[in-house]
C-alpha cells in the first residue's frame, strides 16, 4: 500500500536501532516538550503530546524522563526552547523530500541541511513544492509473530481501521490522522498488544530509482535522518527489485 515501501520499511527498522543507542529518546524529549508547550501538559486533552508519550513509551524511555520533557514544555522546569521548522527539497531523480526540525539554533540547522543536501546531490524547495504530494495518515505496529492480519482486522475495522499491511513481522496497522487511537483503543480492548504508534506523512505516489542514483538518494537520506536536528523525514523514493 501507500507508504509502505523498501524506504518506509528502512526507516522503521532504522528507527530501532537508533533507540538502541539512544538517538531516539532525544528526538522523542524534544517532541514530547514542543507538544507540551504549545497544547499543554495533559495527554488526554493534547493528541500531539499523547502520540509523543505512547510513542516514548513504545521505545522504553524511562517515565521520569517522559515527565520532566513534560514539565520542560509547560516550563515547570527551566530547560531548551526548541524551534519548530519545516524544509521541502529535491533528491536525485527528482525525489520529493519533507525535513521537518526541531531546533534551538536555526541559522546552524539550515546551514546543515544545506550541506548535506548539496553534498547528496539535492536541491531546496519552495514552500508547497512538494509538501502537496503528502498526506498525513496513523500507523500503529504490531508484532506479527504473537498476532495476526485476521484478527487486526477483525478487531479494528468498526473503529475506523483503513489497512493492514505486513513487512516482515510487523503488521502495521493504517487509520486516518485523527482516528488512530480510536483504533488503538479497540484493538487494546481486543486484546493485541501495540508496540508503537505514530502520525506520519504518506506519499500518494513513489519514484522508483535502481543502481547508483537510487545509492545516492540512499546516502542523501541518511546524512539528514543523522543530522541532530532533524526531527522527522519524509520522502517518496522507493528501490527498483
Amino acid at each position: 500500500m501507500s507508504g509502505h515501501n523498501k524506504w518506509s520499511t528502512i526507516k522503521h527498522k532504522k528507527g530501532k536501532a537508533d533507540a538502541a543507542r539512544g538517538k531516539i529518546f532525544s528526538r522523542l524529549v524534544k517532541e514530547i516538550s514542543v507538544a507540551a508547550r504549545q497544547g499543554g501538559g495533559d495527554a488526554d486533552m493534547n493528541p500531539r503530546l499523547r502520540v509523543a508519550i505512547d510513542t516514548a513509551r513504545g521505545q522504553n524511555m524511562p517515565n521520569d524522563n517522559i515527565e520532566r520533557a513534560v514539565k520542560r514544555g509547560t516550563g515547570e522546569l527551566e530547560g531548551v526552547t526548541y524551534e519548530e521548522m519545516l524544509y521541502e527539497a529535491y533528491g536525485p531523480g527528482g525525489v520529493a523530500i519533507i525535513i521537518e526540525v526541531l531546533t534551538d539554533n536555526k541559522n546552524r540547522a539550515a546551514a546543515e541541511i544545506r550541506h548535506s543536501l548539496t553534498k547528496g546531490g539535492g536541491s531546496l524547495g519552495s514552500k508547497n513544492s512538494v509538501a502537496y504530494l503528502f498526506s498525513k495518515q496513523g500507523h500503529i505496529f504490531i508484532d506479527g509473530s504473537v498476532h495476526t492480519e485476521d484478527e487486526v482486522l477483525e478487531a479494528g475495522l468498526d473503529a475506523g481501521l483503513e489497512d493492514v499491511t505486513v513487512i516482515e513481522d510487523t503488521i502495521i496497522a493504517s487509520t486516518g490522522p485523527d482516528d488512530i487511537y480510536i483504533v488503538k483503543d479497540a484493538l487494546e480492548a481486543a486484546g493485541i498488544k501495540i508496540e508503537s504508534s505514530e502520525v506520519t506523512k504518506v506519499p500518494s505516489n513513489t519514484v522508483l530509482l535502481e543502481g547508483k542514483e537510487a545509492v545516492r538518494t540512499m546516502k542523501l537520506l541518511e546524512s539528514l535522518e543523522d543530522l541532530d536536528d532533524v526531527q522527522a523525514l519524509f520522502s517518496n523514493f522507493d528501490m527498483a527489485e
